[in-house]
Parts: C-alpha cells; structure tokens; sequence
C-alpha cells in the first residue's frame, strides 16, 4: 500500500489533467461552444498548475528509485520534468492563439482545448513511460487527440486530408511500433526499459536488432525523421494553423523524448547496434529537409520541411550517445520550441485586406515596408532556423555539433555543417522576398491580436541574442535531465 501511494504521490500532474480534462469535457457538453474561451484559459491554469509540479523536479536534478512509480512503468525524473515543461508551454500557446483564428470560420469548438489537453495527458505518460505498455498507451492516447485535431476544419478539404493522411500513417507506424515491441519482448522476455537493457547487454541475436529497428522506425514517423517523414508537409499544410503550432512543438518534444529513453535506456546496451541507423537518419533529414523546402510556395510547407531538416541536426546529438549529446538535444529543443512558436505565430497574423490567412511565400512580398515588426520578427525566426550568429539558433547547433566531436564524431559534425549551409538558401530567400521584393499588395497593415503580438515579441526575444544570457541555467538544466536520462538503477 505504501509503495501504491508513493507512485500515486508521483504522478500528480496525471491526476490533475485526467481529472480537469473530465470536468472539462462535461462542461463542454453541458454549456457548449459558448464556454470554449472560458474552458480553454481553465485548460492553460491546469498547464500552469502541473508544472508547478516539474519544476523543482527539474531544478533538484531529481532520479534514483525514488523517482519510479509502479514497478518500474513511470519514471517522474528531471529528464521527463524538463521535456513536460516545454509540453506545457507548447500547449499553452497552442490555446491563447487558437480561438481568434478559428473564430473567422465559426469553428471554435469547446471540444478543442479538451483535446489539447488530452493529448498533453498522453505526452506525459510517454515522457516519462519506463515500461514499453506506458509508452504505447501514451503514445496512442496522444495520436487519438491529434488525428481529430487535424482535421478541426471541417468545413476545409485540406483540413480533412490532413487528418485523414495522419490517421492513416500515424496507424501504420503505431503497428510498426507495436510489432517492434512483441519482438523485443520475445526475446528479451520483458517489457520493462531496464530489463529490457540487461538482457540487451553482451551479444544480442537477430531477433532482438529486428526488434529494436522496429520500434525505432516506428517512433521516427512521429518525429517526422526521414524516410518516415512523407505526411509532415501536407499535415502541416492542411491542419488548422494553431494545430500546426501544436504539432511542430509539444508532440514533436514528446515524440523525440521518448525516442531518447528507449534508445538511451531500453536500447542503452545495444548503442553500436542503432548508432549508425540514427547517423543515416540525422544525415539524410538534414539533407532532404533543406532540398525539399528550397521549392516551397507555402509558408507552412516550408516550415514542415524545415522542422525536418532540424530534426536531422537534433538526431546527431543522440548518435553521440553520451550525456553531453542528450543535454545538447534538449537545449537544441528547448530553442527549436521558440523558433516555432514565433514562426507559427507570424504566420497566424499574416492576414489579406479581407481578413484571410495569406501563405503563400510570393504573397509576403514587400513586407518590410506594409508591416516592418513582423519583417524584422520574421528575419529573425528565419536567420535563427539556419544557425546564423549573433541568433539564438547559432547555439542549439553549436551545442550539437560540439558533442559529436567531443564523441570522436567529428566527420558526423563536418558533414552537418556543410549540409546546414544548404539549409541557409531557403531561408534568406524568404527573407529576401520580404524585405527586397515589391510590394504585393497581399498583406494587410493591420495589427494582430495582442495574445499574439505579446507572444511573438517574448519568442523574438528568447532566440535573439539576449537568448545568449540564458545559456548558463539553459545548460545547467539540460545536465541534470541528461543525468537523470542516464541514471541506471
């Protein structure tokens, strides 16, 4: 009974989103779309109240036993802490933004923040899962929220496309992910990460590398890592634009987490056996997410490809298999998350003279002299993408590179500079077109919502060189989650 309520005592933030997210959905079928506003700021004080909870986790560097609930399924650690921090934020933002822009289309329903709010419950079980059930059955209740969420529009075809692509994708790598598991439990003989890693110790057979190529490809379709990359730009496309808010920051941060533990962790005995996988994978992402933006004429399908091409760079770090390697990822997230947000949200106040959204990327023509703060904000969210100093960006990739080479890597980080000046192409030419290309007449002059105003100028202000201030609590934080990553009881 005491070890039941020690896991109860750890799982708090479950209790307190399963618990809002029920009284929640009742209160939206009770009083309807009318108390969508009032559900979503309740829905943002739960976010608020469960990080409460996180951060003196993170703070204290939090691990050991005493951080593990039910037998070994949930680990409450400070690497889960840090990666729930960023869900929480992400999602947040994802409801202040959403309701002016699905207003326009009479769609804002009080079902949408239950549904964010769900889909966080699913990402903190698969932060934090410690067992292969709790990885699955967060990584489904996640996937749920999100395939309906994707298709919120349904008056849009794109809207719907995108839902009904992501749903069916997003089925087949569930499947990939679930055969991968029954093979590493048939010959491991447990579901459990730690058990897992010591029957993976010494000389595994065949059946257990298939299983751990399995269960890898299939979390690198939801981390949108190439070649398990093909639904990232017609989803971020067709998804209302605060779902794709949405999807490039929370799910991306829980997707790439939970990667990290199983192949840290589960899979932490094996690293000779995945490290060159995941060195392919960083490599090509970083090469087909710079090529295929370079043609884009959306906006929000440039920023897909974009969120692959950065993928690529945060995969190197987990090639390096070292602390060093995993706290250089989370730092590269926690600004990746930044840069999103404040791209996502410039493309949210991107209206037309009738009010529409504008996305495509000829449209933004003139820019700088119709609405020159949102041109300076989107030089800067671009500039940073590609790692151009004195940007904030320039340090998640420095941060990177150096822990490859520290892991005697350094052909990895050669090559992954080289490629990330590819990158750099497509994002001056957006700026270029902005700032030196005449007017298009397309963008309205008037402002956005102040939510939005207020959140661009926080973001703009995190990946700018002020961000550089940061970087000593920044990396502190980032080496306790990584420590606790490591920790093997």
């Amino acid at each position: 009974m005491t070890d039941f309520s020690q896991s109860l005592a750890l799982i708090v933030a479950e209790e307190i989103l399963t618990v809002a997210g029920l009284i929640l959905l009742l209160a939206a079928a009770w009083l309807g779309d009318k108390a969508s506003r009032g559900i979503s700021i309740a829905a943002v004080a739960t976010f608020a109240a469960c990080a409460a909870f996180a951060i003196p986790t993170l703070a204290g560097g939090l691990m050991g036993p005493d951080r593990i609930a039910f037998m070994g399924q949930y680990n409450a650690d400070a690497f889960s802490a840090f990666a729930k921090l960023l869900i929480y934020l992400s999602a947040a933002v994802t409801l202040m933004v959403a309701p002016r822009f699905l207003d326009q289309y009479g769609a804002m329903r009080a079902e949408f923040p239950v549904l964010v709010l769900f889909a966080v419950l699913g990402m903190n079980l698969m932060v934090s899962a410690g067992d292969f059930l709790t990885l699955y059955i967060g990584l489904e209740l996640n996937s749920l929220s999100a395939y309906v969420l994707a298709s919120f529009l349904r008056t849009d075809e794109r809207s719907a496309e995108a839902g009904l692509k992501y749903f069916v994708l997003g089925a087949l790598a569930s499947g990939i992910i679930l055969f991968g598991m029954s093979l590493t439990y048939g010959f491991t003989g447990s579901t459990d990460f730690s058990a897992v890693r010591l029957a993976m110790t010494g000389q595994i057979g065949i059946g257990a590398i298939f299983g751990l190529v399995f269960v890898l490809a299939g979390l690198a379709f939801k981390i949108s890592a190439v070649p398990f990359h093909m639904w990232t730009p017609d989803v971020y496309e067709g998804a209302p634009t605060p779902v794709t808010t949405f999807f490039a920051t929370a799910p991306k941060v829980a997707a790439l987490a939970l990667t990290m533990r199983v192949a840290l962790g589960a899979f932490g005995g094996q690293v000779g056996a995945w490290q060159q996988i995941v060195i392919f994978v960083a490599l090509a992402s970083i090469v087909v997410g710079a090529l295929g933006a370079i043609g884009q004429a959306n906006i929000k399908r440039l920023l897909a490809f974009s969120s692959i091409n950065n993928i690529g760079f945060l995969l190197i770090g987990l090639a390096a298999a070292t602390p060093e390697g995993a706290s250089a990822m989370l730092v590269y997230l926690a600004i990746y998350v930044a840069m999103s947000i404040a791209g996502f949200t410039v493309v949210l106040m991107l209206r037309d003279v009738d009010g529409r959204p504008v996305e495509a990327i000829a449209d933004l023509a003139g820019l700088s002299s119709v609405r020159p703060a949102m041109a300076w904000a989107l030089l800067a969210v671009m500039f940073s993408l590609a790692g151009i100093p004195p940007l904030f960006g320039f340090w998640g990739k420095f941060v990177v590179f150096q822990a490859a080479v520290d892991a005697n890597m350094i052909a990895l980080a050669a090559i992954g500079i080289a490629a990330s000046v590819i990158g750099a192409f497509y994002y001056i030419k957006v700026v270029k077109i902005a700032f030196f290309d005449e007017p298009s007449g397309r963008i309205a002059a008037e402002r956005g919502a102040l939510s939005h105003q207020i959140i661009l100028l926080l973001a703009c202000l995190f990946i700018s060189p002020l961000g550089y201030v940061l970087t000593p609590w920044l990396g502190a934080m980032a080496d306790r989650a990584a420590l606790a990553l490591f920790f093997v009881g």
